[in-house]
């Protein structure tokens, strides 16, 4: 693969982010080396389109003046000019020697002026960024991480863009493992991506949107379950998936971007916060897609009744209620909304979205929006996750699959499915291997039931048991699991914590008046 040492480009790459400071504090530095390692994809490829250009014209230096004078000529143009022009581009940036930090993010931003569809990605990094006086990451580590990173050659004829994709994302999710609670948020584990991927089966010309994009995973597993389904012929013939997402953070925001890119993949990310600023719009309502990828942060509490009430988008109609403190079925209300009249979703959220509220005795907001989705007939089915998949959480997770008009043999009936089971324990995160992503997206797809793994369950059922719609409360995978998350336990007690609070509030206020 290239030149440089024979190492998989997965370990090369991971050896570029620990040459820094070492595994442990790898994850610190994502903000210097996923950007570095984009721009010398960037360079290589640019010195690609250069030779080409040199074949038909006779020397790069003629190939650099066509290029400067036609930017069109290449993808981007990158206004790096080494001195003896036969040189690399990436030349330029391995030869700094002095002044390392500030001439890198100089270079950097001339990148970004030069291509508007860069720009706020490879430029919102400082290399020569100080806190309380230090630098952040010293010209020594930089000119190592430097040295690292140019070991391997990243252009069209090294390495397919979905090699080094896939590679981007093994760093992506190195970090997520390295960072814990924070990193979690903007990664969704692969094979949970590939599921929701297979289920939605994407086709020639849809447009595919994530309202919280992270760092864009689901969109890109979309993108290549497309392209798997469809050989290369086909595929050229093929009109492409549109890719939308969004993402509040700006970090996440640009490696979204990067992402996107060096997969070789167009599309259009946005940022801001979808909840109150979604930015996809169409008129006085929100843009409409065909399918819908997500995995919404889990139960947020910080948008309130009057959040909802602010809406503008008719995104919360008042027959289906507010989801209460925990966000979210919210989120399922805006997903809803981004449908269009035939579109699917697929939504990764906390088991507990699926059952909190259920067989209490009085009333729960959460509850009475899954009820009006269940009876509304838009979900097509549940499935059950395998627990400690997630970085910033042990609990297992649901994907909840919505369809806007299912088909007529499918109406009045959802499909559950207890996945609980299908992994293999990894460390220090467990994973859902090949053939059980194969098996959970094709049961879901077949429709079949399968014993202690799948069931087709009617609305009424659903309705006698309060529409909890978790699979583990109907398929029953054996001795292991006669016992609940205790995540689902502990949401159900602070339920009937605050219920029984209410109860004593409204009995000591009927006594005061009994007593008065």
């Amino acid at each position: 693969m290239g030149n440089g040492n024979g190492k998989s480009l997965e370990s090369w790459i991971w050896d570029a982010a620990c040459s820094i400071r070492g595994a442990k504090d790898a994850a610190k530095y994502k903000d210097f080396i996923l950007p570095l390692i984009f721009t010398k994809r960037l360079c290589d490829v640019f010195d690609d389109e250069l030779n080409r250009i040199a074949e038909e014209v006779g020397s790069r230096a003629k190939a650099f003046k066509l290029v400067k004078h036609d930017k069109k000529l290449v993808r981007f143009y990158l206004p790096l000019e080494p001195k003896n022009p036969d040189d690399p581009v990436w030349s330029i940036i391995r030869t700094l020697s002095d002044k390392i930090g500030e001439q890198l993010t100089t270079h950097m931003r001339a990148i970004a002026d030069a291509n508007p569809l860069l720009k706020g990605i490879i430029d919102r990094v400082d290399f020569n960024a100080t806190t309380h006086g230090q630098r952040d990451i010293d010209d020594n580590r930089l000119s190592n991480l430097i040295e690292e990173i140019s070991a391997k050659r990243l252009g069209i004829k090294d390495v397919e863009a979905d090699i080094i994709g896939r590679s981007y994302e093994y760093l992506i999710r190195k970090f997520a493992e390295g960072s814990g609670q924070s990193a979690g948020e903007f990664y969704t584990p692969a094979e949970v991506g590939l599921i929701m991927a297979r289920i939605m089966k994407p086709e020639p010309g849809m447009d595919i949107y994530d309202p919280c994009c992270g760092s864009a995973g689901l969109l890109i597993k979309c993108e290549l379950v497309f392209d798997e389904k469809l050989n290369s012929k086909r595929k050229q013939e093929a009109a492409p998936l549109r890719l939308y997402g969004q993402e509040n953070e700006s970090g996440t925001w640009a490696m979204a971007n990067m992402n996107m890119i060096i997969h070789d993949m167009e599309g259009e990310i946005q940022i801001g916060d979808t909840f109150r600023n979604p930015k996809f719009r169409q008129g006085k309502g929100l843009q409409t897609f065909d399918r819908v990828v997500a995995n919404p942060m889990w139960n947020q509490t910080e948008f309130k009744e009057q959040d909802y009430d602010a809406d503008e988008l008719n995104r919360f109609p008042k027959e289906a209620g507010y989801p209460g403190s925990k966000a979210d079925w919210g989120w399922m209300q805006h997903i809803l909304a981004s449908l269009k009249p035939n579109g699917r979703a697929a939504v990764v959220l906390d088991t507990g979205a699926a059952s909190r509220g259920s067989g209490n005795a009085n009333t729960n907001k959460e509850n009475e929006v899954r009820r009006w989705f269940v009876e509304q007939d838009l979900v097509e089915g549940v499935i059950y996750l395998p627990e400690n998949l997630f970085y910033n959480t042990s609990a297992p997770g649901v994907i909840i699959v919505l369809n806007r008009s299912k088909p007529k043999e499918r109406r009045g009936k959802v499909l559950l499915l207890n996945a609980s089971r299908e992994f293999t324990k990894g460390d220090p995160k467990n994973f859902i291997p090949d053939d059980s992503i194969v098996r959970i997206a094709d049961t879901f797809t077949a429709w079949r039931e399968e014993d202690k793994f799948s069931r087709i369950v009617s609305v009424e059922e659903l309705a006698k048991s309060d529409y909890n719609i978790s699979p583990s409360r109907y398929i029953h995978t054996g001795a292991t699991d006669e016992y609940r998350p205790l995540v689902e336990i502990i949401d159900e007690l602070s339920i009937l914590q605050d219920e029984a609070k209410e109860t004593d509030a409204l009995l000591n206020s009927i006594l005061a008046r009994v007593v008065a």
